[in-house]
């Protein structure tokens, strides 16, 4: 089997490229000799041609050869692929064999002695059977081509698809892939029935309203996917068209824009298929984009953990609104080399300067701070995996904890604006260390922001916490590990079958977290409203359906049990909270437990401390104490629940 599709791989490519500019030169020339024989060899018989003699159709045909060749050199008319013939290339063939009879007829006015009616009328003969030997012969090659490929694309199982819309861009796409060895298009797809009575490119165009009708479609044409030539296009349809498609074993590819063509040449043109984030979640959340270019501009901005997901989006993003300089920092080196070099080449006027740096250090936060001064500050380090951190607590402590207190000091220190504190809904009702730790660096921002407010505190600093779950894409993310088992033919491994998540995409939550920052009165806690939470099983399955497979038949999907700390679901805000509205219909505002500043301070000294010693139950029963609500799950640490 290995064989013979190697052989009808071979035989594909050789079909392929067997009408190269070479080969087209030397056939054309040839049936320019062909067509004068014959054209002689017929007039010989007539009353005119009684003088043609052999010596003369000997000559003739070789001489219309030689001129023929003569004119194909000068318009070039064999650089051509037969097989995407088109009018303007028939044209051109007009012209060859125009210029070859006028050529080759002067020559016989001037060397032989025959009379100039005699001379055209059998360069008029001539130009006919050449023209309609050469229009044949194509013609001919073409459909021969078409079978074969046909035959080649049965035996090589290509891809039947359908290409969805009739703009522009679907029209485009057909140029590109007429010759894929991977796919075979049959036609157009519309979401409007009437388009069903036109066709474009000699493409049919389909429509489907129901699954019975795809189904049908899908049989008659042995369809094996739709082909979507925007992402856009594709989240239109994704409760229509693509749930009906998938029902149906029908595989959903996506053109991938320009960047993500492969290389620099951008005729390497491929299909992906269809991300999962592309189709998740709801339509993209709005907001006031004017609003926050107005906030930002002009303004030294400092993110911390800003070569992460969260916090190299939010670069990306704030590197759009003309800010005065943007201080990146971070201590993961190799990470902030590559958004460095992003952001030389995708701004190359932007003001921005990479410092390495932990916010674990008190000295070398100040460094920060003291020289640039900024007046925002975005706090996105964290350490945010949680087995990891149920692992290492102490090391969750030093980074989450008191490293967020360093950032919020230094803030007030330095006379910042707004401190912008990125967060999770992990905080509320905390099963684990890495929740409970960022439950404990929300504390510390609010109730010193509420010491600044009742004036126990002297500062004009505002702090502001933006509180939202999962993000597509990041590090970390179920999304690109579920990917990679599919592509090894699984299993894909759930921890329970009914633990789920909400989901948002990077983009987006960045864009929510600038909001949040610019519609915030300050010492808020606000949260996101991020739809309804998906099962990730559910996630598992559709993933499996897009990839082309059957779940649990293709590709098996393992529950493997929830891990250290995993709690089945989670919640943006706990049962003793209520929210407020904001001037944002996806943003509120949580009321929560307020704690007073002293006492926390207290609190969080002898929280480091024990975190410095590394002395972790004593650790960890102070954290249960400050956050009543944190209960372990699956954990060595539910013995200091009792």
């Amino acid at each position: 089997m290995i064989v013979e599709e190697g052989f009808v791989k071979k035989c594909s490519r050789l079909v392929s490229r067997y009408l190269n500019t070479r080969v087209v030169f030397v056939i054309d020339v040839l049936l320019s000799v062909l067509a004068s024989f014959l054209m002689l060899l017929a007039a010989s018989g007539t009353d005119k041609g009684a003088e043609i003699t052999p010596f003369i159709i000997l000559q003739w045909s070789i001489a219309s050869g030689v001129f023929f060749a003569i004119a194909s050199i000068i318009t070039r008319s064999y650089r051509i692929i037969i097989r995407h013939s088109t009018m303007r290339d028939l044209a051109n063939l007009v012209t060859v064999v125009t210029l070859s009879e006028l050529m080759l007829g002067a020559v016989v006015y001037i060397v032989e002695d025959t009379p100039l009616s005699e001379i055209l009328w059998l360069m008029l003969l001539d130009s006919i059977f050449t023209f309609l030997l050469l229009i044949v012969v194509r013609l001919a090659m073409i459909v021969s081509y078409d079978l074969f490929k046909s035959k080649m694309r049965e035996r090589m199982n290509i891809k039947r698809i359908l290409v969805y819309g009739t703009h522009e861009k679907s029209i485009a796409v057909i140029t590109r892939l007429l010759d894929s060895s991977h796919y075979d298009i049959v036609g157009f797809i519309s979401p409007s029935s009437s388009d069903k009575r036109i066709r474009i490119s000699n493409f049919k165009v389909y429509h489907a309203s129901t699954e019975e009708e795809l189904n049908s479609l899908a049989t008659d044409l042995g369809l094996s996917g739709i082909l979507f030539t925007t992402e856009q296009d594709a989240q239109t349809e994704q409760d229509r068209l693509i749930q009906m498609a998938t029902s149906l074993n029908i595989k959903i590819l996506v053109v991938p824009s320009i960047n993500e063509v492969e290389g620099n040449n951008l005729l390497h043109y491929r299909v992906r298929e269809i991300k999962i984030e592309d189709l998740l979640g709801r339509p993209e959340i709005e907001i006031s984009i004017d609003e926050i270019k107005k906030r930002f501009s002009d303004n030294v901005i400092l993110v911390t953990g800003a070569a992460g997901s969260i916090g190299s989006e939010l670069c990306r993003q704030l590197a759009q609104f003309n800010v005065k300089k943007l201080v990146l920092f971070d201590n993961a080196e190799t990470p902030m080399h590559n958004i460095r070099l992003e952001l030389e080449d995708t701004y190359p006027d932007l003001n921005f300067v990479p410092v390495i740096g932990d916010v674990r250090s008190v000295d070398r936060l100040d460094f920060v701070f003291r020289e640039h001064r900024p007046s925002v500050v975005f706090h996105a380090a964290a350490y945010k995996h949680v087995p990891l951190m149920e692992e290492n607590p102490c090391e969750a402590v030093h980074v989450n904890v008191i490293g967020s207190k360093n950032v919020a000091d230094k803030c007030l220190q330095y006379g910042v604006e707004m401190m912008v504190m990125v967060s999770t809904d992990k905080a509320v009702n905390p099963t684990n260390i890495m929740g409970c730790t960022k439950r404990l660096a929300e504390i510390y921002v609010q109730s010193l922001g509420l010491a600044l407010t009742s004036g126990k505190q002297e500062g004009n600093t505002r702090f502001v916490t933006t509180r939202f779950g999962n993000v597509l894409g990041s590090n970390g993310s179920v999304i690109p590990r579920f990917r990679k088992q599919i592509e090894c033919g699984g299993p894909v491994t759930v921890t329970d079958p009914e633990i789920n998540r909400f989901f948002m995409t990077i983009p987006e939550a960045c864009r929510l977290v600038m909001e949040a920052a610019t519609i915030s009165t300050g010492n808020q806690i606000v949260v996101f409203d991020m739809g309804t939470p998906v099962k990730i099983v559910d996630l598992a399955r559709r993933m499996i359906e897009l990839a082309g497979f059957v779940p649990e038949k293709d590709i098996p999907i393992v529950f493997t049990g929830l891990r250290p700390g995993e709690k089945l679901y989670e919640e943006v805000l706990s049962t003793r909270e209520n929210t407020d509205p904001t001037s944002h219909d996806r943003i509120r505002v949580a009321r929560v437990r307020e704690y007073d500043y002293d006492e926390v301070k207290a609190i969080f000294e002898k929280m480091e401390r024990l975190a410095l010693d590394v002395y972790i139950p004593d650790m960890v029963r102070l954290m249960k104490e400050t956050v009543p609500e944190f209960k372990s799950k699956n954990s060595r640490f539910e013995i200091y629940d009792k």
